[in-house]
């Protein structure tokens, strides 16, 4: 059907087929033990090279991929003829070579040729004899057929006719076969022969069609014998059906009363419940009336009391049921949730190390049929090259360590700096008023560094200096302050890596 040739030529192209092959010609070592499923998928790859459409690759599939096809089976007959459970996987083997060549007759000069099928032809066995003179007999007349359609030679067209004769009394032939006979081959010096195989075709075909036509009576025969049978129970089945409706219809009649029944006594309990409760509310009333009037008050307000602790109480039950079914279900959806996250990382730890893993053992594939993975040849490398690329890992290694301890340092002597930086400006903002600080205070703001200590006095001297000038120096001049300041604060500023700690700059921008 079209879905099945659909179906093989996409095991074509996909390269199914391809696969197939490449088991089958593996060493008898790899097949060991696995014959009869060998001989299974050697019958299936037979059964889908015919009928595949190949399209536009059909000249690489003729004359490339069935050869290839035919030598591989040839192969594994060759194989199975040492084997003691040769002789049905043999048949087997061999009867997908006979389909192969039904279809593609072309391959028959080709299997004719082959070494294997010559080895399998001197084999003493005489049920592989046997099989072998079937299948040689079958390979014959598809070369006949072929070189009658193909051929114009009359020599080559008289050998095939007489050849066909001699074996048509085992053998089926070609559908078609006795109209090329009647067009092509009359009239070159062996109509004798002609018209003995057009006979004999023909005999074939009326008895095939006699074969037929008892057939198409045995099954009208049988149909009919069914379609009696079966008129004959469709009393009985009438009864079953009515019975089993009578019973359904009875069981649905039950289910209704009882659950009318039901119904009736839940309402006769609701009515009883309601009549106690009007006669208990009518002595509440009658002892309420026998009450004196002070104590009627306290009565009620008692009475609202316990009603409302009993609704307080359900209230809580519900509310606590409710916010431990709410924990339960945040719970449960936490687990979920790890559990979603564990097996995630899971499967991407096993695909991590999966990547640079070997390719993996032999595949099994239905009960017994297996597939191989090719493997990649890794390359060879030299010791020498492994020596130099060991020291060179060393020291790229070294050199990153020693980077690492230079990043440390500096790393530490910034934070050293930050550190006093952010000491001298909590000092600075902690500072008392001018008015009450003292000598003990006014020290603790003072530089270790002697140096420093001149600079920044030096520093304040320039400020004090600029702020005494008379006003009319300073116009025009918006930045005297900063601008009159010692000329050496460049160089404190590189010295001190562009920190300046007396608060005058800060990487080099001005405070």
């Amino acid at each position: 059907s079209g879905a099945l040739t659909r179906v093989k030529t996409r095991f074509y192209h996909s390269g199914v087929l391809s696969h197939c092959v490449r088991v089958l010609s593996l060493s008898p070592s790899r097949l060991r033990g696995i014959w009869a499923s060998a001989a299974t998928l050697a019958h299936l790859t037979s059964s889908c090279c015919v009928g595949a459409e190949p399209g536009s690759r059909s000249e690489a599939f003729h004359r490339l991929f069935l050869p290839s096809v035919v030598d591989v089976l040839l192969s594994l007959a060759g194989q199975l003829m040492s084997r003691s459970e040769a002789p049905p996987l043999l048949r087997t083997v061999m009867d997908a070579v006979g389909w192969l060549l039904s279809a593609h007759p072309h391959l028959t000069a080709q299997v004719l040729s082959s070494a294997h099928y010559e080895q399998i032809q001197m084999s003493d066995d005489v049920t592989r004899s046997e099989t072998h003179h079937t299948t040689s007999s079958l390979l014959l007349l598809n070369d006949a057929v072929a070189q009658l359609a193909l051929s114009s030679d009359a020599a080559v067209g008289g050998a095939s006719i007489r050849l066909m004769s001699d074996s048509q009394r085992s053998f089926d032939v070609s559908a078609g076969l006795d109209s090329l006979l009647e067009k092509d081959w009359r009239g070159r010096g062996f109509e004798q022969e002609v018209d003995q195989l057009i006979a004999v075709i023909r005999q074939e075909e009326a008895e095939s069609s006699e074969r037929v036509r008892a057939a198409c009576v045995i099954q009208a025969a049988w149909r009919s014998v069914l379609t009696r049978r079966r008129v004959k129970n469709l009393s009985r089945a009438v009864s079953a059906l009515q019975r089993r409706y009578r019973a359904r219809r009875r069981r649905l009649q039950q289910q209704e009363a009882a659950q009318q029944w039901e119904e009736q006594l839940h309402y006769q309990v609701c009515v009883r419940r309601q009549q106690a409760r009007r006669r208990l509310h009518q002595k509440q009333r009658e002892l309420l009336q026998l009450l004196p009037a002070d104590q009627v008050r306290p009565y009620l307000e008692e009475c609202e009391h316990r009603a409302a602790v009993v609704i307080q109480s359900a209230w809580r039950g519900f509310r606590d049921r409710r916010r431990y079914s709410d924990a339960l279900r945040d719970s449960a959806r936490r687990q979920r949730a790890a559990r979603t996250l564990q097996r995630a990382g899971r499967r991407l730890l096993e695909k991590r190390p999966a990547a640079q893993a070997p390719p993996p053992t032999p595949l099994w594939i239905g009960q017994e049929v297996f597939l191989t993975c090719v493997c990649v040849q890794s390359t060879r490398v030299s010791v020498e090259a492994c020596a130099a690329l060991h020291e060179e890992v060393q020291q790229l290694l070294q050199a990153e360590l020693q980077g690492g301890a230079q990043r440390r340092r500096e790393e530490q002597q910034v934070e050293a700096l930050l550190a006093q930086t952010h000491t001298h400006l909590e000092l600075l903002r902690d500072a008392p008023p001018l008015s009450v600080v003292t000598a003990t205070q006014a020290e603790s703001f003072l530089s270790p560094s002697a140096s420093i200590a001149v600079r920044g006095r030096n520093a304040h001297n320039a400020v004090l200096q600029a702020s005494r000038l008379p006003w009319w120096r300073t116009l025009g001049d918006t930045n005297t302050g900063a601008e009159s300041g010692p000329a050496h604060l460049p160089e404190l500023e590189a010295e001190l890596g562009g920190l300046f700690i007396g608060g005058l700059a800060v990487d080099g921008v001005k405070l």
